[in-house]
């Protein structure tokens, strides 16, 4: 089967360092075609990494997406751009895969929603997360140390000066709501309901600790979740002094523990207790989980053009309707942090 034609709508950070290189990895399977950006000497110099002649780099949003070469769109623009992209993409029938999160607005991601519904073609979120190998190791434990009745996760630390991502303009002055909050968030979240289940309700308290995060940078919350009597802690952040960095989701069974450990991207690991009390502990088994350098990229642009290429966009995990769920919940702790802590309802479409 040929490549997949990409375009690649955003030509910055994360398209160069991850998507590029993921295609190139990937190149039986894509090819990437054409390029945007507004600024055309960003979209010139992704060009020539990509091998791209001039006449395919384009300025004009509608020039890429009705490329007749271009059979699917990689958008890495930032979030308030979501909705217009999507309904260019249905207008020239193309299938778009849309950086995360979903939208700016619960009111934009909605709609998102609701155009992604209204037609066939393949309308994905790149919520990379998702894809992670952990969540294959980790779910035939759980249903070993179930039923599973409290989870803690923990992403937490130091705040990082140099950090290439916070230095973008429209992370500094984000539109988005939440700005670091659902920019990093929805991976956290992803992780935890891919798990644990989708999230009913929150109480939650929020923080700016850093001028250059532009708006709350941290959350401590305790969640109830939905269909089930599961509860548990969400902690996110990181704009901390001097600390570890850590990444982790701890799940509480009647019959042992799970911890997903992912503080060293480079070492992550599943670590499992059975026992139904303290005096039928088992010894800890640490379960190596495989090694993804793209941290489920790959894996998610696979899955993307197996949606495309089969025409079902059923087949495609990371739907709208997934990622409005956790925007809905950065949604539901800034409300509650507005209200002091109180508990509110996670939007629900």
């Amino acid at each position: 089967m040929a490549p997949l034609n990409v375009g690649v709508i955003g030509t910055g950070i994360f398209a160069t360092d991850r998507h590029l290189p993921s295609y190139q990895e990937m190149s039986d399977d894509f090819k990437v075609v054409a390029a945007f950006n507004r600024t055309k000497s960003k979209a010139l110099k992704f060009a020539e990494l990509a091998g791209l002649p001039e006449e395919k780099v384009y300025d004009d949003l509608k020039g890429i997406v009705n490329d007749p070469e271009v059979q699917m769109l990689d958008m890495l623009l930032p979030a308030q751009f979501n909705l217009d992209t999507v309904k260019h993409a249905i207008g020239a029938g193309k299938p778009i895969l849309l950086e995360k999160p979903i939208a700016a607005t619960m009111a934009q991601a909605r709609e998102v929603v609701k155009l992604a519904d209204s037609v066939d073609i393949p309308i994905g979120i790149a919520e990379n997360w998702l894809y992670l190998p952990c969540i294959d190791v980790a779910k035939p434990l759980l249903e070993k140390i179930g039923p599973i009745v409290a989870f803690t996760h923990n992403s937490t630390g130091p705040f990082v000066t140099q950090n290439k991502y916070l230095s973008t303009s429209w992370r500094q002055n984000p539109e988005h709501i939440g700005g670091f909050l659902s920019d990093g968030g929805v991976h956290q979240l992803a992780l935890v309901t891919e798990l644990v289940g989708e999230i009913a309700c929150v109480s939650a308290l929020t923080r700016q600790v850093r001028k250059e995060s532009g708006t709350v940078d941290i959350v401590f919350s305790t969640v109830e979740m939905k269909d089930s009597d599961i509860i548990g802690t969400f902690t996110y952040g990181s704009a901390f002094g001097a600390t570890d960095k850590s990444v982790f989701l701890k799940i509480y069974g009647r019959n042992g523990t799970v911890v997903v450990e992912l503080s060293d991207k480079k070492k992550p690991v599943v670590k499992v207790r059975y026992g139904s009390s303290a005096e039928e502990c088992s010894a800890e088994e640490v379960h190596d989980v495989p090694l993804d350098d793209t941290f489920g990229v790959n894996a998610e642009f696979q899955n993307f053009r197996e949606a495309v290429t089969k025409k079902d966009k059923k087949l495609f995990r990371s739907t709208p309707r997934v990622a409005f769920h956790h925007l809905a919940c950065v949604a539901a702790f800034l409300e509650s942090s507005d209200k002091n802590g109180d508990h509110v309802k996670v939007e629900t479409i």
